[in-house]
This record gives structure tokens, sequence and C-alpha cells, in this order.
């Protein structure tokens, strides 16, 4: 273990010289196969932070600032969990910051966990305070990686566009971490109901910060036919679920196999997992 961290601050030194999204094994990361069923994964990891309580939002508020030593091994707890998943989104992650340890969580949690790809989205820059970002891990190699800055009164928040399988009818994948403010949920939905409004084929997976109800009722997405997880889907606080702030939401045209809240608390909010299919039909066109 001890290796790999001394490897990451390593790389964080030398981050000038190597491009942010992509990994040492990137070579080694799979066509992606249209046969198979996806196993995705969204998880906010509070960069690592165990939080179990409310009175530890002040007690650990610290941790937000300055490293600990208890941060590697809940990231290798974490990355125990992401191992079983073939694409991960991953929220409020640090890029490589004092808080952090100089270690990119994101790169560390994919080689903790063995996924060969993955992609990190800075979207506030602290410099060595800390840097905030998203994340993507990834079993097969996509088509290609795009990130967008989310609009907001506050800059800070963004999404990335992953696609897979077919260039002409590709599966996309949207990871977001949304605002707080539900005004700047309006505008960040409707930029990216924009980006998605030409796909047959669509994942929005992330923290959204609202209820799925109010998503696809009061907002842009209400243009679409998503498919979100029942509103019983609670997420936080993870140690008493009675929030639905975190989702998978669905295009019809993928089969839904299994979805479920991840009894997983090692951060504020639990993780969500859903396993989809493609349909028949598009497995013909590869």
């Amino acid at each position: 273990m001890y290796k790999r961290i001394r490897n990451q601050l390593n790389g964080i030194l030398k981050s000038q010289e190597s491009p942010r999204g992509a990994c040492s094994g990137s070579e080694h990361v799979p066509e992606f196969e249209a046969h198979r069923h996806i196993r995705l994964l969204t998880f906010n990891i509070q960069v690592g932070i165990n939080t179990s309580s409310y009175h530890h939002y002040l007690t650990r508020s610290w941790q937000h600032f300055l490293p600990n030593r208890r941060r590697i091994e809940n990231l290798d707890r974490i990355a125990t969990l992401l191992s079983q998943y073939d694409v991960v989104a991953l929220q409020e992650c640090d890029g490589g910051s004092l808080r952090s340890g100089y270690i990119n969580q994101v790169q560390y949690l994919a080689e903790a966990a063995g996924i060969p790809y993955w992609y990190q989205q800075l979207n506030r820059n602290l410099g060595q305070i800390a840097q905030h970002s998203n994340g993507l891990l990834s079993r097969f190699r996509p088509l290609d990686v795009t990130e967008h800055k989310l609009p907001g009164v506050i800059p800070g928040r963004g999404a990335i566009i992953a696609r897979y399988g077919a260039e002409d009818d590709p599966l996309v994948l949207v990871l977001m971490h949304l605002s707080l403010s539900k005004s700047a949920q309006q505008r960040q939905l409707g930029y990216i109901r924009e980006l998605i409004a030409d796909y047959r084929h669509v994942v929005l997976m992330g923290d959204m910060n609202a209820h799925a109800e109010q998503l696809l009722t009061r907002t842009p997405l209400k243009e679409t036919d998503l498919i979100p997880l029942p509103d019983t889907a609670h997420s936080f606080p993870s140690w008493r679920p009675e929030k639905a702030l975190d989702h998978i939401l669905v295009s019809p045209s993928l089969e839904i196999r299994r979805s479920e809240v991840v009894s997983y608390p090692v951060s504020d909010h639990l993780p969500i997992a859903m396993d989809v299919a493609l349909p028949k039909g598009y497995l013909q066109t590869f």
C-alpha cells in the first residue's frame, strides 16, 4: 500500500508531464462489449472522510483542509466496493492537494479497485488547499470522454460524458454533481437536457441534490422519458437515510436488471447501484 502511495505522490509532482484523464494501464482497457450487462455505481465519497453522525460535520470538518492518516484506510474500503462494478461515477473527490496527502483520489481508487480506465474532472482548483473533482472509473474503453462546466452563479459544478459502443448510436453516460440551489439546478439540467437530446440510450448518474419526483416533473428533465429508482431509494445521510439525493436515471431502451441503495456507510452518502443490459436490437449493430 505504501509503495502505491509513494508512486501516487511522485505522479502528482510530475502532473505537468501527464494528462489528467489517462492512466498507466489505459493500453490494457478492453473494448466495450455490447453483449454484456453493465454494473453501474454512483458514489459521493466526501473526499474520503468517514462520516457517521451529524456531529462529525463539526468534529471532522478539519479533514476538509488537512490530511488524516485514516483517509487512506477509508479509500481502501471504498475501493473494495468499487471493484465489484464496471462503470463508477464519483463525486467529491480530491485531485491531489494537502488534504488528500497530494494523492489523486480518482486514480488511487481506480488502481486500488483494479479498474483500468479513469478520468478526473477538476471543478474547483484551490491549489494546494483543495482540488474539488468528479471522477469516472471504467472497465471498458469509451469511444470518448468529454467534460462540461455546468452553469451556476457560483462556479465549480461539472459533468463528465462518456460514450460507449456504436459511434452512430452510442450508449451515453452522464456523470454529474448538481448545485444545492433549485434555480441553479434548473439551468444545469437544461444544459444537460440539450446535451442528451439526440441520443436514444442515456444514463444520468450522480449526486443531484434533489428527489427524483422533483427532477423529473419540475426541471427540464420532464421533457425526457428517463426512468428513476423508486422514491424509497434514500441515500442521505448514510447513517439514517431519509433523502433520495443520489440517482441513476436511464432511458426506457435500457433493461434494468437490478437496482439498489448499497448499505456501505463509509461516507455521508450511500452509493447507488444499477445493473443494466442494452436492448437486443442495439447488439446487432456490432
